[in-house]
């Protein structure tokens, strides 16, 4: 295994090597190689020249260098796009902060109990310069109004010490360019409910005359980078994750109506393919006596056993809904089939449904969610990934061919169908904004209720069908 120390480093020569000396000698857990990402944020001060030469000494440093400088989360993004390792530590320049603590950041990590270790300056057990009043509190407060919006409790949110899983830290978009990298990786690591664990560090703070470079400036821009993540869901890059599912994110209303649509149609024992990052899997799994909440994508099963750790009725399995003749375990097991927004991704949804047939016991429901319209499908469904929408007719000839009677078809959000037609039709968008999704879910409570009264096709269908005998 790696550990990738992925350092942004901007006019610091008086104590850059030093540092580097430090990190070099740094303690590991065995077994564990290091690599040093190194990201020279354009100084002027003739950092880079020692940063060259460091470079060309030891063959564990890769440097790289911005053609113009940009802040701390610009130089930490470029560096998390170069790392290879098994895990990442993020670690400044400036002496504040003790590489011999590694082992500490590092052990929840490798225990397999964490996803990310955040460095405490606060908790008991680290040997802590006295600073500043005024710096403390501003720390503190920014930390506070932090876990208020993001629903954890940490003592230090500012802390310059994270170390995550590689695979994690790269599925996570870094907006910020400078210091409210801090707290946009707090907001975000929450709302993806990661297993966040804090252990205490030393910190060594410098003054501003020792070469700090943080300001009050740097604070006010943290409370609206904390405010501007809470509103916003930016969660998944665009490699690591299906575009719908960051856009339901900031949707739980609608997904509660979807649910309280579907919930009537399931038996004792459900599966579930494409279960995400668990938004539906959390909203219908109560009172089942076996849920299998299936995916085949490796970051959103970790997402998903993350999340139901210690749920006993739920189960997280790898499957590939294009390929379920190899799960013969699954076969005639389940009394209720879940597949919502699948079959819209698939190469060939006739050949995949009679597939996922199988694992239905005879008499039992399949329960899908697709998109509607083909008239509709334009830019948007591009950008989200969709092959296709489906008529109703489509659908019942679907369940027919598949093995399935045709019990119940749902018209689903007629509202979205107008304004999907105005963003991908007329303006010619390739994405509905959050902003838009945020104010349509705030007002499902209205929708849902006169959706049967709006004279045309919605957006989605549900269809629920019934496997039939043998």
């Amino acid at each position: 295994m790696k550990l990738s120390i992925l350092m942004p480093v901007y006019n610091e020569r008086t104590v850059v090597e030093r540092c580097v000396a430090n990190v070099l000698d740094a303690p590991l857990p065995e077994d564990l190689d290091r690599e040093i990402i190194m990201v020279d944020d354009r100084s002027t001060d003739g950092t880079w020249d020692i940063l060259q030469r460091l470079a060309a000494e030891h063959s564990c440093i890769s440097l790289h260098r911005h053609e113009a400088n940009q802040g701390k989360g610009a130089a930490v993004r470029t560096a998390i796009q170069k790392a290879t390792g098994d895990f990442c530590i993020i670690q400044d320049a400036d002496l504040e902060y003790d590489p011999a603590e590694y082992p500490r950041l590092l052990r929840p990590l490798l225990d397999g109990h964490a996803d990310a270790v955040f460095g405490s300056r606060y908790l008991a057990g680290g040997a802590t310069r006295v600073l500043p009043f005024w710096h403390t509190v501003i720390n503190k407060t920014l930390t506070l109004v932090s876990n208020m919006f993001c629903n954890i409790k940490l003592t230090d949110m500012e802390t310059c010490y994270k170390a995550y899983r590689t695979d994690i830290l790269k599925s996570i978009p870094i907006r910020s360019n400078r210091f409210g990298i801090e707290p946009e990786l707090a907001m975000k690591s929450a709302k993806r409910q990661l297993r966040i664990y804090e252990v205490p560090i030393s910190y060594h703070g410098r003054t501003y005359e020792e070469g700090k470079k943080i300001g009050w400036k740097d604070g006010v821009k943290a409370l609206v980078q904390i405010i501007h993540f809470w509103l916003i869901d930016d969660l998944y890059i665009e490699p690591y994750g299906r575009g719908v599912l960051n856009n339901l994110t900031g949707t739980p209303r609608y997904l509660s109506w979807v649910a309280r649509l579907v919930r009537p149609h399931l038996g004792d024992s459900v599966l579930e393919i494409g279960a995400g990052i668990g938004h539906m899997t959390g909203r219908l799994m109560a009172r089942r006596l076996e849920y299998v909440a299936a995916e085949k994508d490796p970051l959103y099963l970790h997402a998903l056993r993350n999340r139901f750790l210690r749920t006993p009725n739920v189960f997280v399995q790898r499957f590939d809904p294009e390929a379920p003749a190899g799960m013969p375990e699954l076969a005639n097991r389940f009394d209720t089939l879940v597949c919502l927004n699948v079959l819209e991704y698939v190469t060939d949804p006739e050949a995949c449904l009679a597939g996922l047939q199988r694992t239905v016991k005879p008499g039992g429901n399949v329960v899908l969610l697709v998109p509607q319209g083909r008239a509709l499908y334009g830019r948007i469904d591009r950008t989200l990934g969709h092959r296709r929408r489906f008529s109703r007719s489509e659908v019942e000839m679907m369940l027919d061919k598949a093995g399935f009677e045709t019990e119940r078809v749902i018209s689903l959000n007629r509202a979205g169908a107008v304004a999907w037609a105005l963003a991908g039709k007329v303006l010619r968008r390739r994405s509905l904004s959050k902003v838009t999704l945020k104010l349509f879910d705030k007002t499902v409570w209205f929708w849902s209720r006169v959706d049967r009264l709006l004279p045309w096709p919605g957006l989605s269908l549900i269809a629920v069908g019934r496997r039939r005998a043998d």
